[in-house]
């Protein structure tokens, strides 16, 4: 059997790396889901067994709080955000420092691909009405949300998994990281400003932009963007729940996890929002993703090759080897399932806040580095915006050095 779970686990890790499997229609969350199916269907694995290498904890937390910020997109909380943003008469520099504070910021809280889904058409809307040239703010998006989301233990699904295996002390975390995360955004926001060298406004030699309507590429993907009508009541519903949680995850003695449900059904107990619609927004995708990868490495760490592994690796109970390790192997397979395979080696003290930092900060390097990055490309094309890998690297790239650079210097300092 252990021949097996070796040959599934390298074809699902080849999928991750690669985003597909050639000549079949699966991406990441699909490979992730066969492999398992096929471990649990050729009994490598049994079900009892695929089912205790579930983290239910990190699942039911990912879960509680997309129900929350559910909330707020049908409330309309983030349209309204963005909108005031864009409204404001500030000059294109000005306006692009409030956009990345105020991602980094909602991004820390409500998770960065939600973020990015709910403030990229506005965004680019916004930057229609003023003839500016769209990419360098929806780039710094893209920036901001990950950046801004390394600042907390909830603020991405990676972060959320090492909190809640590593037991991380949310306040502790916080201590550790929201400087890091807001120097990065300073620094997303200088080298962009930079690179950009005061041209500003679309010219000829700007990237093209297609027809106002949205072309139909991902239609699912799109409803879930299109921005929503603002109301006040729901908007401050999920406002107030939020604020409650985070008082919550500092003070409280009770799982986050826990916490994070009651704040989900609280949700779902309303008079006007269709508890449909709410779970209509919750990314199943990705806790499918969870659970597929979950199974797969639980089947290879209960063969001990993955100990034995790790072993081999020279230093990796260093911060600073596994701080390499991790912003590498989030380049190859995304972060996700890079902190799966590394988290055994998560032994050192500052092992969680390195796992988390890094491996969100790597994200910005190349598109395919996180989903927040493919979310604002993909809505970008939707709105006739190409966006290539080149386009993105002359700021992911810099804005990825500086980060890291950052964060390398603060977990020196704790050391």
């Amino acid at each position: 059997m252990t021949a097996e779970i070796v040959a599934v686990f390298t074809v699902v890790y080849f999928g991750m790396f690669l985003g597909e499997l050639p000549k079949l229609q699966l991406d990441r969350t699909g490979i992730a889901l066969l492999g398992a199916l096929v471990l649990i269907g050729s009994e490598a694995v049994t079900l009892d067994q695929a089912a205790a290498s579930l983290d239910l904890r990190t699942l039911a937390l990912l879960f509680g709080l997309m129900v929350l910020s559910a909330q707020l997109r049908l409330g309309g909380f983030y349209t309204q955000v963005t909108g005031r943003l864009a409204a404001l008469n500030a000059t294109p520099p000005r306006f692009l420092l409030l956009l990345v504070l105020a991602v980094g910021a909602l991004s820390a809280i409500f998770t960065n691909d939600v973020v990015c889904l709910a403030v990229t058409p506005v965004i680019i809307s916004a930057c229609r009405r003023r003839e500016l040239d769209p990419v360098p703010f929806v780039i710094g998006v893209a920036c901001a949300a990950n950046i801004g989301s390394a600042a907390t233990l909830i603020g991405n699904p990676q972060n959320m998994l090492i909190g809640q295996a590593l037991q991380l002390s949310f306040v502790g975390y916080l201590r550790q990281a929201a400087l890091p995360a807001l120097l990065g955004l300073f620094a997303t926001w200088g080298i962009i400003v930079a690179l950009t060298r005061g041209r500003w406004a679309r010219g000829p030699d700007a990237v093209p932009l297609g027809a106002e309507a949205p072309a139909p590429t991902d239609l699912a993907q799109l409803a879930a963007s299109t921005p929503r009508p603002f109301n006040a009541w729901q908007s401050l519903k999920g406002l107030g729940t939020a604020a409650a949680l985070m008082v919550a995850f500092c003070v409280s003695p009770w799982p986050r996890e826990v916490l994070a449900l009651g704040a989900a059904g609280l949700m779902l107990l309303s008079r006007r929002l269709r508890s449909r619609d709410m779970l209509g927004l919750v990314d199943w995708s990705l806790l499918v993703l969870f659970a597929g990868l979950f199974v797969v490495n639980g089947a290879l760490q209960k063969t001990g090759l993955t100990a034995r592994a790790l072993e081999s690796v020279p230093g990796l109970d260093h911060p600073a080897t596994l701080f390499t390790a991790i912003v590498v192997l989030s380049n190859v397979v995304s972060n996700v399932p890079a902190v799966m395979l590394l988290l055994p080696a998560a032994t050192h003290p500052l092992a969680g806040p390195t796992l988390a930092l890094a491996s969100t900060l790597a994200g910005n390097l190349i598109i395919v580095g996180s989903v927040a990055n493919i979310i604002v490309v993909d809505l970008a094309k939707a709105n006739g915006i190409s966006i290539d890998w080149r386009t993105h690297a002359r700021i992911g790239v810099p804005v990825t050095l500086a980060s890291l650079a950052i964060a390398a210097g603060a977990l020196s300092l704790l050391g």
